[in-house]
């Protein structure tokens, strides 16, 4: 279990009250205040170097030391010198001399080099400079900065996703809103009563128009983000949770939910994992059981054939779509792998987008790490011990790149190089855990909640590729006219 989280009874229990200031709004940021260290000198000085170094070679010696002995010389025959031989001094010095004063030269621009060595040496130098790939500029602070007022601060929820039609969701206690990436505007699309909220989790369709909506009474709404009609109810698909000491039952809460084409996914307080055809009267058509506590993280690969689950009683699982069984018996294995290794409850998990079996899973407080595995093998490839909670993992979808979200004590988000696990930067900002991320549509933002009730946008994956033809997907809601 990871400290810091609340438990079902206390979201169930105790009021969320309604947003305590507009969301969704601009934070302003401080004042930018210049460094005392600026430097007072001019910057053009840089240009124009305070060294003057002479070129000998530009130099006429004799000239130079007639010039400093018979200034001398000139000097102490002055009184005796007879009008006619200063003029002639003077008219030898206009038509030899070129009247020139000057002793060192400055201006002549070095020879070229004479030796082979060292135009092949400089060849090599910039074709490597050329080759080789410029290091992209990573912002370090957010550039843009949004209100969350009164985010549930609960490790094991998900509460922040990025749809493909570029629009954010984010559940702020009861309310769900809607912000479009594309122009700033933000919209409600619904406030839930007390008996049904606070909301749990939400999921974008891979329409990028529907939306789905869990929540802590263990139902599963349905909306169309375009008209702001709710579509349809699960009603009650995970059950209840245990008695606690009062005595008292509830709906197990719906803390994550992850799509597969016209298959919603849930995961649930109960230790469930259901599958759900949102097409279908009797939507439950396969049941996963493996955790015996709550499931708080759930992906799909990219294949839609293997499914990574996390959950509170610290394991992991990989479950195959091929395995599934509408109705598995009590002492059936259903998953194709499970993993232990972690020490405190597994939340983070991303699938990597350029090596299908490779997926990523991060712990909480008590482990800390980050882990790869080979989903084909059941190999653990990596650990890596980040030194804080593992809230959330996002793959750069043009580089071999990893991104996490932590927590205590930093709060910092890390880009880290894979396969080194070398830290190319650490972003900070927020002053409370990074429990959500979601990733823009072309996968160069990233946005991130915490429980300081701040959304934070980063350009943290560079700039957009050129825009590749988008692939067809199924629509999960075609057929929705015929459910009665």
């Amino acid at each position: 279990m990871d400290a810091g989280s609340f438990s079902s009874s206390s979201m169930s229990a105790g009021k969320v009250r309604s947003p305590s200031r507009p969301p969704l709004q601009n934070v302003p940021s401080r004042p930018f205040l210049p460094s005392m260290r600026t430097s007072s000198r001019n910057p053009s000085s840089r240009n124009n170097g305070d060294r003057f170094i002479p070129n000998r070679s530009a130099m006429d010696m004799d000239m130079a030391y007639y010039l400093l002995t018979e200034t001398k010389k000139e000097k102490g025959n002055d009184l005796q010198a007879s009008p006619s031989k200063v003029a002639y001094r003077k008219l030898l010095a206009e038509n030899l001399l070129n009247n020139r004063t000057r002793i060192l030269a400055f201006n002549s621009k070095p020879p070229a080099p004479s030796q082979p060595f060292f135009q092949e040496a400089d060849v090599v130098s910039t074709h490597s400079v050329k080759s080789g790939k410029q290091r992209r500029h990573i912002p370090q602070a957010a550039e843009r900065t949004l209100d969350a007022p009164d985010i549930v601060d609960d490790y094991y929820l998900n509460l922040l996703d990025w749809g493909s039609s570029n629009v954010l969701s984010i559940a702020l206690g009861n309310t769900v809103y809607l912000w479009d990436a594309s122009n700033g505007a933000t919209s409600e699309l619904v406030t839930l009563d007390e008996d049904s909220g606070p909301v749990t989790s939400v999921s974008w369709a891979p329409d990028g128009q529907h939306l789905a909506v869990g929540l802590n009474s263990s139902d599963i709404q349905l909306w169309d983000s375009t008209s702001n009609r709710l579509l349809r109810t699960l009603k009650g698909v995970h059950g209840t949770t245990t008695a606690g000491m009062d005595g008292t039952t509830g709906g197990a809460r719906v803390g994550s939910l992850a799509w597969n084409n016209n298959i919603l996914t849930s995961g649930g307080m109960d230790g469930k994992i259901i599958n759900n055809d949102v097409r279908i009267r009797n939507h439950a058509v396969h049941t996963y059981r493996g955790h015996q506590q709550e499931v708080c993280g759930l992906k799909w690969s990219g294949s839609g054939q293997q499914l990574a689950s996390g959950g509170n009683d610290n394991l992991l699982h990989i479950w195959d779509i091929s395995m599934a069984s509408s109705h598995p018996s009590p002492g059936q294995t259903q998953w194709l792998h499970r993993f232990s290794d972690h020490m405190a409850a597994v939340k983070a998990l991303a699938w990597c987008p350029f090596q299908s079996n490779l997926l990523a899973s991060g712990g909480g407080g008590m482990d800390r790490c980050i882990k790869f595995w080979n989903t084909h093998t059941g190999a653990c490839l990596n650990s890596v011990d980040t030194g804080s909670q593992v809230c959330a993992l996002l793959w750069n979808k043009n580089e071999r790149e990893l991104l996490s979200s932590h927590g205590f004590t930093q709060n910092q988000l890390t880009l880290w190089k894979y396969p080194s696990m070398v830290k190319i930067t650490e972003l900070t900002g927020h002053t409370s855990r990074v429990l959500f991320m979601a990733q823009s549509p072309d996968g160069c933002t990233v946005a991130s909640a915490a429980g300081d009730e701040t959304l934070r946008f980063w350009n943290v994956f560079g700039s957009p590729e050129a825009p590749k033809p988008a692939a067809k997907s199924t629509a999960p809601f075609g057929g929705f006219n015929l459910i009665r």
